[in-house]
């Protein structure tokens, strides 16, 4: 039936063969549509459903699903999971990170603490898909068995304060935060001077969600000192600096660098992890016509101008964080399962813009998502379907 429904979308998308697709094999309307892009996670899921392999089976897999498909009764369950995980004490070493109060604090240092490391480095990709899954793990603690929900860009590029993710109903993850007018744009200009510097105009928000399931949920970590080598600084940002959650939901990340069409070009366009990787951060030393990519798309769409989720370090602490990543993991997971013998290797040295200057990773290195999950090899996080840690896949 899986493999049926693909083929219905292929057809729908004007696509003649699933086995190779290219992005000229797709009408352009099925492209700017999501259509396309439909039709490629229907073919990634046919491949996905034969290469289940060791502790995986069809009986255990997790089905990864768009928000707006689960019903309202499953989101409320899904909330209440998230605000479980948020009222569970701290595990960490007293005094080894103070402002952390609450699990939620340790996961959201447990991304702080790698964030030099993490972002535009070899790592970047399967490090977030297994901090992901850090967070599915306490979410199934707290009796969410199913798997972590994903947001959809392209849904949404009319404006996320549309969204039925962020429409403020107890069914959300909460609205935009309180509007505050006449705020200046973001600009982060890069280290190469020769890049065009990223503006970031603002959104409809720009202050505390106002309304939703997250009205009272704090942030206590950072902000965390950017230096220009992006470490964490042992002492900085650890304390307990309790404050609101900001949002500035904004359509121009989406519009820019997040529509269905950037991510089926991403997908389409990208030969080898080489390419994928760079264009799906963004990286400017490789693509500077083309910044933030759709990771940034992602991030800017929710923390706009001075929203957390915008921050690279803790923007954790935003639940919608998990959503955006997720669709971010899914458009990774699509691209590899199209081919996924040959699109299981790493790009990019173990830090951020390589620096400080550190060697090329390689996929017999190990990551963790410490104190949450043990040290793994690269290699044995590149399929979603081989067990030992994962067992899921993107419907």
């Amino acid at each position: 039936m899986k493999l049926l429904t693909g083929y219905l979308l292929l057809q729908t998308a004007g696509l003649a063969t699933a086995l190779h697709p290219k992005l000229e094999d797709f009408k352009q309307k099925a492209i700017d549509s999501g259509v396309a892009l439909k039709a490629l996670n229907g073919i990634a899921l046919a491949k996905a459903l034969t290469k289940f392999s060791g502790t995986c089976t069809p009986s255990k897999v997790k089905y990864r699903r768009e928000w707006r498909t689960i019903s309202k009764s499953d989101r409320r369950k899904f909330i209440a999971a998230v605000k479980c995980i948020m009222a569970k004490p701290s595990t960490l070493p007293p005094g080894e990170v103070p402002g952390a109060k609450s699990l939620y604090d340790d996961i959201v240092w447990a991304h702080a603490r790698r964030s030099g490391l993490v972002h535009n480095s070899g790592t970047f990709l399967l490090f977030h898909r297994y901090y992901l899954h850090t967070y599915e793990t306490e979410l199934s603690a707290c009796g969410w068995t199913a798997g972590l929900p994903y947001w959809e860009w392209g849904l949404d590029i009319t404006g996320p304060h549309l969204s039925p993710v962020f429409d403020g109903s107890d069914t959300s993850l909460g609205g935009d935060g309180e509007f505050i007018p006449n705020r200046p744009p973001f600009s982060i200009p890069w280290i190469d001077p020769l890049t065009p510097e990223i503006i970031i105009p603002p959104g409809t928000g720009g202050g505390c969600v106002k309304t939703g399931p997250f009205v009272h949920h704090k942030v206590r970590l950072g902000p965390f000192n950017m230096t220009e080598t992006f470490p964490v600084e042992p002492e900085d940002g650890r304390g307990d600096n309790e404050r609101c959650l900001i949002r500035d939901l904004n359509k121009g990340g989406i519009e820019r660098w997040a529509s269905f069409r950037n991510s089926t070009e991403l997908i389409l366009g990208s030969g080898d992890i080489f390419e994928f990787h760079v264009n799906a951060e963004g990286d400017p030393r490789w693509v500077p016509t083309k910044p933030m990519g759709v990771h940034g798309g992602g991030h800017s769409s929710i923390g706009g101008v001075g929203g957390h989720a915008a921050d690279p370090v803790i923007s954790p602490y935003d639940p919608a964080f998990w959503l955006t990543h997720g669709q971010l993991d899914r458009v990774y997971w699509i691209w590899q399962m199209l081919d996924l013998e040959s699109r299981s290797d790493v790009f990019g040295t173990g830090t951020w813009l390589n620096i400080p200057p550190s060697p090329n990773v390689t996929v017999e290195d190990s990551i963790d998502v410490l104190p949450h999950q043990p040290p793994r090899k690269l290699k044995e996080l590149m399929s979603t379907v081989a067990g030992s840690p994962f067992c899921f896949v993107y419907v």
